[in-house]
């Protein structure tokens, strides 16, 4: 990293495999049970007759094509990526934070890099996981899995325990997309547009339900949302997108500023 971080608060280093095996470990379910129906297939397919069974072999190995993908992919994108090399916030953010806001699903692995990289600055991690509205199997287990390694304050989304314009610069980090109605997330964005301050920036990171994702993850790009779904939410708070950029092919940043008239 760069001059400006600390060595007392650099985080621990990333395993060489750490993000594509979390992703194993928090979707094991997902895996097992895929490969359990892709071997049961295989058996039902030697008995049926030639053109069916071909095609159904066909559709198994295109499945078990998808869960290499996404294993490949997640490899890339979270331990060979720049994904969470956050150096290039100092060239594209408008201002350095000063009060900052890391707002996660229970899930942290950015709070710890963004104070490494914003040293002096005044940050803090809001975990916004509520049960009624994140039913995933997944989150819960990486929830479960990542207990006690990072400290952050619980919070209600609806009600984000911040005054009005308090914070110049709130991330959200592959955390967004865990809230899974529209209206829920409406409502979220405009709990981060009254907290935060006049010209004050929301950096938005996501996996997007688009070709490249589909294409690595399958059916599981749908648990992403599409590009038009995060621009309907920041409008809707008076949030323009300010700058938007790809990461890898797999992740976008759209860095988002609040109007003067909100």
């Amino acid at each position: 990293m760069n001059g400006l971080i600390q060595p007392e608060t650099m985080p621990k280093a990333r395993g060489r495999y750490d993000g594509a095996l979390e992703i194993i470990s928090y979707n094991r379910g997902f895996y097992l049970w895929t490969l359990i129906g892709i071997s049961v297939g295989f058996a039902i397919a030697i008995f049926l007759p030639r053109v069916l069974g071909v095609a159904v072999a066909g559709a198994l190995v295109m499945a078990f094509a998808w869960i290499a993908a996404s294993i490949v992919v997640s490899h890339y994108v979270y331990d060979r990526s720049s994904v969470y090399d956050f150096r290039w916030m100092h060239d594209r953010l408008p201002r350095q934070p000063r009060r900052w806001l890391n707002i996660h699903s229970g899930l942290d692995q950015s709070t710890g890099i963004l104070k490494s990289i914003f040293p002096g600055s005044d940050g803090e991690a809001l975990d916004i996981f509520d049960a009624s509205e994140m039913t995933e199997p997944s989150i819960a287990r990486a929830r479960a899995l990542s207990a006690g390694k990072h400290e952050a304050r619980q919070a209600d989304f609806r009600h984000l325990p911040l005054p009005d314009s308090s914070r110049d610069v709130l991330f959200l980090i592959f955390s967004a997309h865990e809230i899974r109605r529209r209206d829920s997330r409406a409502q979220f964005f405009r709990e981060l547009a009254r907290v935060l301050a006049a010209n004050g920036t929301v950096v938005l990171m996501e996996h997007l339900r688009d070709t490249a994702n589909f294409l690595a993850f399958g059916p599981g790009c749908l648990h992403f949302y599409a590009r038009h779904e995060w621009l309907r939410a920041a409008a809707a708070a008076h949030l323009a997108v300010q700058q938007e950029m790809p990461i890898t092919p797999f992740v976008r940043v759209f860095i988002m500023e609040k109007k003067h008239d909100s």
